[in-house]
């Protein structure tokens, strides 16, 4: 999955959140009804929100693939996989960084540049349902692989909804960035010979300070 500071079937799938008009809530304060802006910074976010394309924006970090080279890989059929490659690609997610020969011509294999997620949203304010469409592609996406977990090799795990000094804060982000980065930067082609394959998922945000928040206890 790309960073972001902004925040299986064969049918082409569930309907797809790119296609649906953005919601009031995910206009940004002051922005011109109907404004064109707001609806691709929606679509841009929630463009992620499906689990074979964060499937298919991991296989593509490690390795170049076309489409039906993904679609074996993953065990989708060539049509679907094609369909969310073409999404990714009009997101700007995915890069057409060579081609390979196929019966009667040639077919575009596709890379991810993690850093692209950079653009998702960027400069308009998202409604916090976009941010729900993702957390759902991402929960499938993580039964999926804990489904697979080699419970003999020690992993890592946090949870907290926690109260942090503003600098603690950028800190920890700042680091979360770097982990990410380190993820991406080193991925190898998958299968390779000696490699560990890994899931990670992280998702760090503040959250409304009035909502949840204990009632302060009267002065003695």
């Amino acid at each position: 999955m790309p960073h972001s500071r902004s925040g299986p079937t064969d049918s082409p799938g569930p309907p797809d959140p790119t296609d649906a008009q953005p919601s009031r809530a995910a206009a940004a304060p002051g922005a011109a009804a109907g404004s064109g802006a707001s609806e691709a910074s929606m679509a841009d976010l929630r463009v992620l929100a499906h689990p074979l394309r964060l499937r298919l924006l991991s296989l593509l970090t490690g390795e170049a693939y076309s489409a039906a080279e993904a679609a074996r890989t993953l065990d989708q059929s060539q049509a679907n996989v094609s369909y969310h490659l073409r999404r990714l690609h009009k997101a700007g997610l995915v890069d057409a960084v060579g081609e390979v020969a196929v019966r009667g011509g040639t077919a575009k294999r596709y890379r991810h540049d993690p850093d692209s997620g950079d653009r998702l949203g960027r400069g308009m304010s998202q409604g916090v349902d976009a941010y729900l469409a993702l957390a759902g592609a991402l929960g499938e996406e993580l039964r999926r692989r804990t489904a697979q977990r080699d419970t003999g090799v020690r992993g890592e795990m946090t949870d907290a909804e926690v109260w942090l000094e503003p600098e603690v804060w950028a800190g920890v982000r700042e680091r979360a960035r770097e982990v990410g980065d380190e993820l991406h930067r080193c991925a190898l082609p998958p299968g390779t010979d000696g490699a560990v394959r890994v899931s990670a998922t992280m998702v760090l945000f503040a959250m409304r300070a009035g909502e949840g928040t204990p009632p302060t206890e009267p002065a003695g």
